[in-house]
């Protein structure tokens, strides 16, 4: 499998986490997923920012985790139900809203990691990473939604399909594919995606195991797993041979790994 130009051959990558909001960041009010948080991942060094995508009542494809308002500014709203204008107004004195249009354009030297979280925005998604799929992963907790997202982008005219993740589905079929010892089905489920981006458990069951990462690196696969944020939890799963993490604390991240002398990230 030829490796996606998105995937640096530089390992092990440290993904933002919805940008990095520092604790200094976070007294000032600064929310996740906001322009300044981007920002501030951008400035302290990191080459990936994973962040997600909803969709406005006018149109637009904003980077927001949930599909309402209350959590990060009190305000019950979906976003799906507000106007690209009222989040920036609702935003000005959290760091700023951000677009995945002004994201592309205005980071061209961060490669995104786009969790689409609403069915709507998929099209969007995919229309606006078109010229950029060398540098834009996308995934999805849903396949359809990912690989509408991906359809997309081929419609618009992308020269090749962006990097890609697979959704919860897939990762319940590879996982019970290799419980059952069925080889050919593991590599086919492993065939069209570029990186495995999963919890290291979920709930009792154990997902980044020494199996999986074999079955994974043979197919030219990364593991990126999310969201790791104690700093002894980052060095045991680097010692494990993970490709990525996924970090609240990209700052803390990238020290450990420039630290433990690895490649850049």
């Amino acid at each position: 499998m030829t490796r996606h130009p998105y995937l640096s051959p530089d390992a092990p990558h440290v993904l933002a986490h919805r940008g990095l909001v520092t604790p200094d960041a976070a007294t000032l009010g600064i929310a996740e997923n906001s322009f300044a948080a981007v920002a501030e991942a951008h400035a302290a060094g990191a080459v990936y920012v994973e962040s997600d995508c909803h969709l406005t009542a006018d149109g637009v494809v904003v980077l927001f985790h949930d599909d309402d308002l209350q959590r990060v500014a009190g305000d019950p709203r979906a976003i799906a139900d507000v106007r690209v204008h009222e989040l920036e107004e609702l935003m000005a004195d959290r760091g700023g809203l951000i677009t995945l249009a002004q994201a592309l354009e205005a980071f061209p030297e961060v490669r995104f990691n786009l969790d689409v979280k609403a069915a709507a925005a998929a099209e969007g998604v995919g229309r606006l990473v078109a010229p950029h799929t060398e540098r834009v992963l996308v995934t999805s907790f849903s396949d359809e939604r990912r690989l509408e997202a991906l359809r997309a982008a081929a419609t618009a005219g992308a020269a090749q399909r962006p990097a890609t993740s697979p959704g919860s589905a897939t990762i319940a079929r590879l996982v019970a594919a290799r419980a059952l010892h069925q080889t050919r089905r593991v590599r086919a489920l492993l065939a069209d995606v570029d990186a495995l981006q999963i919890p290291e458990k979920q709930g009792p069951l154990r997902l980044v195991t020494p199996g999986l990462l074999r079955d994974a690196h043979a197919a030219g696969v990364e593991v990126h797993v999310w969201t790791v944020n104690d700093e002894s939890d980052m060095a045991r799963l680097l010692d494990a041979g993970v490709d990525g993490l996924v970090t609240d604390r990209a700052d803390a991240a990238l020290a450990l790994v420039n630290e433990r002398g690895t490649a850049t990230v």
